[in-house]
C-alpha cells in the first residue's frame, strides 16, 4: 500500500489530500485531526514552516494546501509562490490571524484560492477545501472583502494589444501606421495609453512590462 513521506498511510483514491503548515503545533494538528473526521479527506503531511512545506509538500502531491500566512523563515505567501511550479494542479487555502487587507490582497494576488481566518469554523475550513479542490471560488466572508487587483494589462483593448504587439517586434510609429492603416496621431494616441495602462516611462518598459506578464510574443 502507498505511503506518504511520513510513513502514513497514503490517502485512498477520490479523497481529497491536504497538507498543512502552521508553525503553532496546535492549530496544525488540530487541523490535521479535523481532516481524519471528514470521510472525503486525508491529511498527507504537515510543515512547521514554509521552509519545511517547501521541502516535504511536493512528495506527497497534495490536492491542496492549507498554509498560515505568517511564519518563520518563510512566510505562507512566500511558500506559495515556491511550491505552485512545483506542485501546479494543487490549489492553496491561506490562513491568517487577523484580516489585514494588504496581506489579503498580497495572498490573493500570489494565487491563493481563498484565505480564511484563524477562528473559522471547523465547518467553513472543510468548505473552503472542498471548494479549492473542486477549483470554485472559496465562498467566505473574509475571502469575498478583498478583490485580486487586476492583472497587468487587463484593461489594454485589443487595438492596443495589436500595437503593443508591433512594438515588440521594434516597429517605429511610422510603420505601425502603415500595418495597421491608421493615421500618426492615432498611433501616438494609443501609444501613449498603453504606456499609462502598464505604467511604462517609454516603449522599451512597456514592451518589457508586456513580455514579463506574456500579454505579447515575440514572433
Amino acid at each position: 500500500m502507498d505511503m506518504n513521506v511520513d510513513g502514513k498511510q497514503a490517502a485512498p483514491k477520490g479523497v481529497i489530500r491536504v497538507f498543512v503548515v502552521d508553525d503553532h503545533p496546535m492549530i496544525r494538528h488540530g487541523v490535521a485531526a479535523m481532516l481524519r473526521s471528514e470521510r472525503d479527506m486525508c491529511c498527507v503531511g504537515e510543515a512547521g514552516d514554509g521552509d519545511e512545506a517547501v521541502s516535504a509538500a511536493p512528495a506527497v502531491r497534495p490536492h491542496v494546501v492549507v498554509m498560515d500566512m505568517r511564519m518563520p523563515r518563510m512566510d505562507g505567501v512566500t511558500a506559495l509562490q515556491a511550491l505552485q511550479p512545483l506542485l501546479p494542479d494543487t490549489r492553496f487555502v491561506l490562513l491568517a490571524s487577523a484580516a489585514e487587507p494588504e496581506d489579503l490582497r498580497r495572498a490573493l494576488a500570489a494565487g491563493a484560492a481563498g484565505v480564511l481566518l484563524k477562528n473559522a469554523s471547523s465547518a467553513d475550513v472543510v468548505q473552503a477545501i472542498r471548494a479549492a479542490h473542486e477549483r470554485q471560488p472559496v465562498a467566505t466572508p473574509l475571502a469575498m472583502k478583498v478583490e485580486a487587483p487586476p492583472a497587468v494589462g487587463a484593461d489594454l483593448t485589443q487595438r492596443e494589444r495589436d500595437l503593443l504587439a508591433l512594438m515588440a517586434r521594434g516597429y517605429s510609429n511610422q510603420e505601425i501606421c502603415t500595418a495597421l492603416g491608421i493615421a500618426m496621431p492615432t498611433v501616438k494616441f494609443h501609444v501613449t495609453h498603453i504606456l499609462a495602462k502598464l505604467r511604462a516611462d517609454n516603449r522599451t518598459e512597456a514592451v518589457l512590462v508586456a513580455l514579463r506578464h506574456k500579454l505579447v510574443e515575440l514572433q
